[in-house]
């Protein structure tokens, strides 16, 4: 596990660190020739406005690919803008950022919609992801649940990830696990998404979670 950290801390949100003595520009043209030797898909989910299009862009390698629209009259109703009033564009889609560590291992992020009338798009997502990262808000705890309900019912690895917003009240993680009613092995951790630290180490959480699971034994955080 300790490799993984090391590879996501050596993996800039402009590269990955090439290895002494390799030629950086022939490593990159062979690595878009062949392709990694290893894709693990990671899913980024969450309600509407919890900063899943922030998180991914603060650690993504190349440009995100984002399906962002502009907020309308016409989701007036519809969309739940309560502690998000000053947001004006929402993702349709998905968003799409990719780190690629040593070893030809790349990681592809795929950040969910997070309004119900999109949901549909999350079982194509979802397919063959290592495991996925849902982000709350303490202003908006209860937007939380739809993403937290729809990983265990599938049996996806995923942890939880508050992102801290400057206006939004501090709670510990054991609250919040309380407030969410999840189970004691799940991680519950702080970040701040903007923050490419902050976000590789919630990818970092992940990645260590989901391999406990893989090897069967099941720790609290």
């Amino acid at each position: 596990m300790s490799s993984v950290r090391s590879s996501l801390d050596e993996a800039g949100a402009g590269g990955r660190t090439p290895a002494a003595g390799h030629d950086p520009v022939q490593d990159e043209a062979d690595e878009r020739a062949d392709g990694p030797r290893v894709a693990l898909k990671i899913l980024v989910a969450g309600g509407f406005g919890v900063g899943k299009t922030t998180l991914v862009g603060a650690v993504s390698e190349i440009r995100p690919l984002r399906t962002e629209e502009a907020l309308t009259d016409a989701s007036v109703g519809v969309d739940d803008l309560d502690g998000v009033a000053a947001k004006t564009t929402t993702t349709v889609a998905m968003d799409f950022g990719r780190i690629t560590l040593r070893d030809g291992v790349a990681i592809y992020l795929f950040g969910t919609p997070g309004q119900e009338r999109f949901w549909f798009m999350w079982n194509e997502l979802s397919r063959g992801a290592l495991g996925a990262v849902v982000l709350a808000d303490t202003r908006r705890l209860m937007a939380s649940f739809a993403s937290i309900d729809y990983f265990e019912r599938k049996g996806t690895p995923f942890i939880v990830a508050v992102n801290c917003f400057d206006d939004a009240e501090r709670y510990e993680p054991a609250e919040i696990r309380t407030a969410l009613d999840i189970d004691p092995h799940v991680p519950v951790l702080l970040c701040d998404a903007r923050h490419t630290v902050s976000a590789k180490q919630v990818l970092v959480s992940l990645v260590e979670h989901a391999l406990r699971l893989a090897g069967g034994t099941r720790h609290a955080s």
